[in-house]
């Protein structure tokens, strides 16, 4: 057994904790909060729709157990794509690892597109009369910017991330503090008649969206993952980014949920015509400090949308690096930039269609594009990841983990029922819209996709069935500190 570890591709492992965990909060808690609490009031139809956020954060956290095992122990760049290699090659080739790149493709900037329309929806209340074409312009504009900033060294990325991360932080904190000083208990704990009635469909339904909107909102939880072969230390600080990044980020929503809720009345949120729909955040400060001190947050709430766009991208624009190298996806996407070691095709590529997605939800219900994106994202990565754990540990008894899962395999279960309840009232949720037909769709095409690839490459099922163990022939070790 070799006691070097597996290569990096070329990355180098400059990112420590605190930024690792600085670039999944950012990620996390970009626009999201700030453009979904009206759209979790509406699922629920009342304040009771905190609990979507609590949802959100269980089944994050037990998804999160799940990348912070499979992330210490493969610690490589493309996060889901090296996980599904290691665990499904067995029985199915690159068949899995394929599928997850195909579908990530879409679905990472999808995200990411969501986050620019959140942009301009809050530029919105600084510049009220700005029409629809200049918001297109001005959303575009900012992606165009994020790939710019971000062709460069992963070293100077990680310093600008943690003061983003700290604008993020000054943003939500000002919000929940201006919340308290004119907050009433009453306006946010009175709940309307049958708020709690479980017998009827109608709770279950709103759970169920909310439920997607509150994972929504913590997504971005295993950005670091995507960047394994980039992070110090992986074994510790990939699972320890992870786990903070989730519980700060659950206590600063909950924080600004209960505080909004307890300032402005949730039938105002409720109403297109009222700003409380579109910019609450920006509302709240208008009611407790006035509008210059709603200006000011409005402009760090922009930088936090940036701040998220930026990090996903990042991040996002990993995955395909890895799995062309393994030659699992187009080669060119193996290319790394010649000075800063950055794959360039990969951004490139993700920042085409964040900007196509950004137009495409600009003049869509931002609800079912989120449904979509989900959707998409559960067949392929939730639900295969929670497969993995157990294949992985079943099949590779020996490799080494730094970190293994509490309360194995609970959290699996729960984040197994959790995406399934995602998935299985998606339609339901967005009527007309059918994304679990979509997801379908777009899966068998990725099958296609992969039967033609597959030949063209010679690989199984048209070659031979090649098993690699490379983590547990190359283990990575963390370094020591003296």
């Amino acid at each position: 057994m070799s006691g070097s570890p597996p290569p990096t591709g070329g990355f180098v492992r400059r990112i420590g904790l605190f930024q690792a965990t600085a670039i999944n909060m950012s990620q996390m808690c970009g626009i999201g909060p700030f453009v979904t609490i009206p759209l979790m009031v509406t699922a629920f139809g009342g304040p009771q729709a905190v609990i979507g956020f609590v949802a959100g954060a269980v089944l994050a956290l037990a998804d999160g157990l799940i990348w912070a095992e499979l992330g210490a122990s493969l610690p490589g760049s493309g996060g889901s794509y090296v996980y599904l290699r290691q665990a499904f090659q067995y029985r199915s080739g690159r068949l899995m690892p394929f599928l997850f790149v195909w579908t990530a493709m879409l679905f990472i900037p999808l995200i990411m597109s969501t986050g620019v329309v959140g942009f301009v929806q809050y530029l919105g209340y600084l510049a009220p009369h700005m029409s629809d074409t200049t918001g297109d312009l001005v959303g575009l504009g900012m992606i165009a910017l994020v790939v710019l900033l971000l062709w460069r060294g992963i070293e100077n990325i990680a310093r600008l991330t943690a003061v983003m991360w700290a604008v993020m932080i000054a943003s939500v904190a000002l919000v929940i503090v201006a919340a308290a000083t004119d907050f009433s208990p009453h306006r946010a704990f009175t709940y309307p008649a049958h708020a709690f009635e479980l017998t009827g469909s109608h709770f279950w339904l709103g759970f169920a969206a909310g439920l997607t909107i509150g994972i929504y909102d913590y997504l971005g939880y295993n950005t670091t993952a995507y960047m394994g072969a980039e992070i110090k230390n992986p074994g510790r600080n990939l699972p320890r980014s992870i786990i903070y990044s989730i519980v700060g980020i659950m206590a600063i929503y909950l924080l600004l949920q209960i505080g909004t809720l307890g300032v402005i009345d949730w039938k105002r949120m409720t109403d297109p015509g009222d700003i409380a729909s579109t910019s609450v955040a920006s509302a709240v400060l208008e009611e407790t400090w006035g509008k210059g001190a709603a200006d000011v947050v409005t402009v760090l709430i922009l930088v936090t949308a940036f701040a998220s766009v930026f990090t996903g991208l990042l991040g996002g624009s990993r995955v395909p690096y890895d799995a062309a190298r393994e030659r699992v996806f187009f080669r060119p996407y193996a290319t790394l930039h010649a000075k800063h070691r950055f794959p360039t095709l990969g951004l490139a590529t993700m920042g085409v269609i964040t900007a196509v997605g950004f137009l495409i939800g600009r003049h869509t219900d931002l609800a079912t594009l989120i449904q979509l994106l989900t959707t998409v994202m559960v067949l392929v990565q939730a639900l295969a990841q929670i497969a993995a754990v157990t294949v992985l540990r079943k099949r590779q008894p020996t490799l080494r983990r730094p970190y293994k899962m509490w309360l194995y395999p609970l959290p699996s279960l729960v984040a197994l029922v959790g995406w399934l309840v995602i998935y299985g009232y998606a339609d339901k949720n967005s009527p007309g819209r059918h994304p679990i037909e979509w997801s379908l769709a777009w899966l068998a095409l990725g099958c296609v996709a992969f039967v033609v690839w597959a030949r063209l490459e010679k690989v199984w099922p048209f070659g031979p069935h090649e098993v690699r163990e490379e983590y547990v022939e190359n283990p990575v070790a963390d370094e020591v500190s003296a």
